[in-house]
């Protein structure tokens, strides 16, 4: 696209007007798919030219009025044309809305927003052109669903904004809005997980439900999958295949979180954590028809992601660690921070994760160091995870599962070792 600020004036007009109009176009072929509309290609080509000309004049004669009566015009001639032939079966309330938000866009064009304006026409269109496919959607949503998202949006639109972004406490270690920032980080990835997972569910066969099991809670997925093999032996293999993939979900999981950040600690997990995924897609791997065959698997069955007893408490282990990992680096050194990451790994690595990579962003941990403590935690998790196996899915079970964690610890083992004998 040339760039507005090379082009003569006249120039530059002619583009706003003709991008206006395109806007227009794009949403009014859309509409062209629906019969019953009253407003099609034309319409919208017409009303996107109109609001660019509106916003040209209400500038001209400096009278801001002149846009908004402009879009009640809009506004009206639309109304009335479904008064003279009203549908039963369609209101056109989407239509009238479509037409004010081109007409709006057109406007935004002529004020300098070209860019804007075009991302918005787009997503626009895409909202209007997957109108069944997000009906699908909201049908399969249940009440716990919509009350995890509408939960989401308190944790972070409401409570997030007003928390003081300050440290307090002992070290001063105690972020509030940083702290509830990882809270919210963590709720809106196992919500993502959750609500895909909910909405493919189990019929989509094993490796879609281990990849999004392992955003939403890998302890979950290992505990379900572990009693569900207990129950139908026949289905073993598949239940450590569905094991293995959310647990490796677990390490993608935590290896973007350290990119996002502290993209310094990267490199220092790259190498265990690729050799990790390296030797749990080689278990993988080998037993890979059978479970692609598998339909009809359960669900792992996960509180909501984001209820607000959930949040409150790990944003009290989250602060907790973080007090607990400033004082041990103060009196230990990176060593008490490696026994606390050993013991808190086993039954969450977020919070450890979180609380290390907070130290490495305030500049009072090294990434090295940081990135033997994450991947001890990683370690730790696998271990209680291969000892759940054995408890609840059975010696069987369990065999087959720690085979593929222990391909999985070994490439975390020798990633800590290789950060411990040659330091970034």
């Amino acid at each position: 696209m040339l760039n507005p600020e090379t082009l003569p004036l006249e120039s530059r007009q002619l583009e706003s007007l003709a991008i206006a109009t395109a806007i227009g176009l794009l949403m009014g072929l859309e509409r062209e798919r629906h019969p019953r509309a009253h407003a099609g290609v034309r319409t919208f080509g017409l009303t996107g030219l109109f609001g660019a000309l509106s916003a040209l004049l209400a500038r001209e004669l400096e009278l801001p009025l002149w846009l908004l009566g402009g879009l009640v015009l809009v506004a009206v001639t639309l109304l009335g044309a479904q008064q003279r032939q009203p549908d039963p079966a369609d209101p056109g309330t989407t239509s009238v809305l479509a037409l004010l938000i081109c007409y709006s866009l057109g406007a935004l064009v002529w004020l300098g927003h070209a860019r804007l304006a075009v991302m918005a026409a787009v997503g626009t269109t895409m909202l209007l052109y997957f109108k069944a496919e997000l009906r699908g959607v909201a049908a399969r949503l249940t009440s716990q669903d919509w009350r995890s998202m509408l939960q989401f949006a308190v944790l972070s639109l409401i409570i997030l904004p007003i928390l003081p972004d300050q440290g307090f406490g002992p070290y001063e270690a105690i972020n509030p809005h940083q702290a509830w920032l990882m809270v919210v980080l963590v709720a809106g990835v196992s919500l993502a997980g959750y609500t895909a997972l909910r909405l493919a569910g189990g019929r989509n066969g094993a490796p879609l439900v281990g990849v999004l099991g392992g955003l939403v809670s890998s302890t979950a997925t290992t505990m379900v999958f572990a009693r569900h093999a207990r129950a139908n032996p026949v289905l073993g293999t598949t239940a450590t295949l569905v094991i293995l993939l959310a647990n490796l979900v677990m390490l993608i999981r935590v290896s973007a979180l350290a990119g996002v950040l502290a993209p310094s600690v990267l490199p220092g997990l790259l190498v265990g954590a690729g050799l990790a995924l390296v030797g749990g897609g080689v278990v993988i791997a080998r037993d890979w028809r059978e479970l692609a065959g598998r339909e009809g698997l359960p669900m792992p069955e996960t509180r909501n992601p984001t209820e607000m007893r959930a949040a409150l408490g790990f944003g009290l282990i989250y602060a907790a660690v973080l007090v607990c990992a400033s004082w041990l680096q103060d009196i230990a050194g990176p060593g008490g921070l490696y026994v606390l990451a050993l013991a808190s790994g086993l039954t969450d690595v977020d919070a450890i994760t979180l609380s290390t990579l907070r130290m490495v962003s305030t500049h009072h941990l090294s990434t090295q160091s940081a990135a033997i403590v994450i991947q001890l935690a990683m370690l730790s998790n696998l271990t209680f995870k291969t000892g759940l196996a054995f408890v609840v899915g059975g010696p069987v079970l369990g065999r087959r599962v720690a085979q593929g964690m222990l391909a999985v610890g070994t490439g975390l083992a020798i990633g800590i070792f290789s950060l411990w004998h040659h330091p970034l």
